[in-house]
């Protein structure tokens, strides 16, 4: 009788052809809410989440593993191959250069969307969106995650979040020079003039890669360290079991997590009532996408992995059937040569919310009444976002400390400090203002040092350009807060008017 009610729950509540953005409330939760709680909203079809680069970074020594033992799984792994790279699986026997090596910065775009299921409207959306960014000179890495609600501008179609612009590519059949055509295209550029990072390359991954591939492997560890003593907990139903569990049930420490398990985490974000340990709901959802990234990485380069045939083949299974890519077998081969010298501890996971502290999003309410996410410094304005990142992939040490840095004009020259603000913005310098000195004139330019010694990469750069005249007494506490402040004296100065702005 149980199943017979939950076949008409099922017919009468189509939740296999739902993504997360078509809810539909449950008139059978009652006994679940609290007096006066509106009905549950229940999520819809498995939320589509992707796995696509640690996937990448093992292919080849599956290659290399699988070819040397032949036989069945061999072939699987050729087909595969055959598959994802266009035929060219010969490519394994060479290693290319990947476009950005030369600069030191490798850039691949991964993105997922429900492709797989085209019978229910949204499917090609991509709900999952991140970069990954590799350090090829250093051995690091970073994964980023964008918002699948970023309100950003697309080209020749207006302002819509960034989840769409991979359906606007495929309508409009996007082609242009930099950029792979059609919907990745597009959102390859749209994501590129958004963070000002180049993009060297993506992975279009449906939702079934991650659970394959966690099951391909045995399963992964996963600890919680949610904020909530209790865990994790959304209440959403798992229809993929027979008692219609919670989606996501965790006790904080430790967990060894199945492949339906896994998926379910990661496009779980505690928004139904009752629910906790996601206080940040989507950006928790993101963070633990990058966590389970990481987990699956480990264990699919582990030995336990690479030396079992059969989870070879499955993992091979997850690859060929989930993931479409511009990156070439002999690319895959150079990026796993990289990306093998990388320890997991080197691997940053960044969110625009969370930057360094900062959350540089804030909420927006699009026209026709959409809730989005724009860059908290205003509309399109990404100047913020695309310095945070600045920090995060260049090489130069004083990028990388970030600290502020105050011009006062302590001469009789006129825009004096505006000449040298401009000259330290084009050395990556952050500039955090400009002013006059006051009443203090002087003839030697000063260095008010109020990092602690934290910053000395910065100290040493502003030496060199300003003389050895570093103070930590300053004057402008409370008016100017920097870590640096620049006094500028006349030995900056090349002669000039009466002083009569800065």
């Amino acid at each position: 009788m149980q199943d017979v009610r939950a076949a008409k729950a099922a017919a009468q509540f189509p939740a296999v052809g739902m993504t997360l953005h078509s809810y539909q409330y449950d008139p059978r939760d009652r006994k679940h809410r609290a007096p006066g709680q509106p009905p549950l909203i229940k999520q819809g079809r498995w939320y589509r989440f992707w796995h696509g680069w640690s996937l990448k970074r093992v292919v080849v020594s599956l290659a290399v593993v699988i070819l040397l033992i032949g036989g069945f799984v061999g072939g699987k792994f050729l087909w595969n191959a055959h598959k994802l790279f266009g035929g060219n699986i010969f490519g394994i026997l060479h290693s290319t250069k990947l476009k950005g090596e030369d600069v030191g910065r490798v850039n691949i775009l991964l993105a997922g969307n429900s492709a797989d299921d085209p019978g229910h409207s949204g499917a090609n959306l991509t709900d999952s969106i991140m970069v990954i960014s590799i350090d090829t000179r250093n051995n690091k890495a970073f994964m980023l995650s964008i918002p699948r609600d970023l309100w950003v501008h697309v080209p020749g179609d207006g302002h819509e979040k960034v989840n769409h612009a991979y359906v606007t590519g495929e309508d409009s059949d996007f082609s242009e020079d930099g950029y792979a055509k059609g919907g990745m295209g597009q959102l390859e550029q749209v994501v590129s003039n958004s963070l000002g990072m180049p993009i060297n390359y993506y992975a279009l991954v449906d939702y079934n890669a991650l659970k394959q591939a966690v099951d391909s492997v045995g399963g992964v560890d996963f600890t919680v360290k949610s904020s909530d003593p209790r865990g994790l907990y959304d209440p959403n139903i798992d229809w993929s079991t027979r008692a219609h569990n919670p989606l996501v049930k965790l006790t904080n420490g430790p967990h060894h997590l199945n492949g339906q398990q896994a998926l379910n985490l990661a496009r779980a974000r505690g928004d139904s009532y009752n629910s906790y340990g996601f206080a940040a709901s989507d950006f928790d959802r993101t963070e633990h996408q990058r966590q389970l990234l990481v987990a699956l990485k480990n264990k699919a380069v582990s030995t336990g992995t690479l030396a079992n045939p059969a989870k070879l083949s499955s993992l091979s299974d997850a690859i060929g059937n989930n993931v479409k890519t511009d990156l070439q077998l002999s690319e895959v081969h150079r990026l796993y040569d990289i990306s093998k010298k990388i320890n997991s501890n080197n691997i940053q996971s960044l969110s625009l919310n969370k930057a360094d502290g900062k959350n540089l999003l804030d909420s927006y309410a699009a026209p026709g009444g959409q809730s989005a996410l724009i860059p908290a410094a205003g509309l399109d304005d990404f100047s913020d976002i695309k310095a945070f990142l600045l920090r995060k992939i260049s090489s130069d040490p004083v990028v990388q400390e970030a600290a502020t840095v105050v011009v006062l004009n302590g001469t009789t020259v006129d825009g004096l400090a505006t000449k040298v603000e401009r000259r330290l913005v084009s050395k990556n310098f952050l500039v955090d203002g400009i002013g006059d000195a006051g009443n203090i004139a002087q003839a030697r330019t000063a260095i008010i040092n109020n990092s602690a010694g934290k910053k000395p990469a910065t100290s040493a750069a502003l030496v060199g350009l300003f003389g050895n005249h570093l103070t930590t007494q300053n004057p402008y506490a409370g008016k100017y807060e920097a870590d640096f402040i620049i006094v500028l004296g006349t030995d900056q100065s090349s002669g000039g008017s009466t002083k009569t702005t800065n």
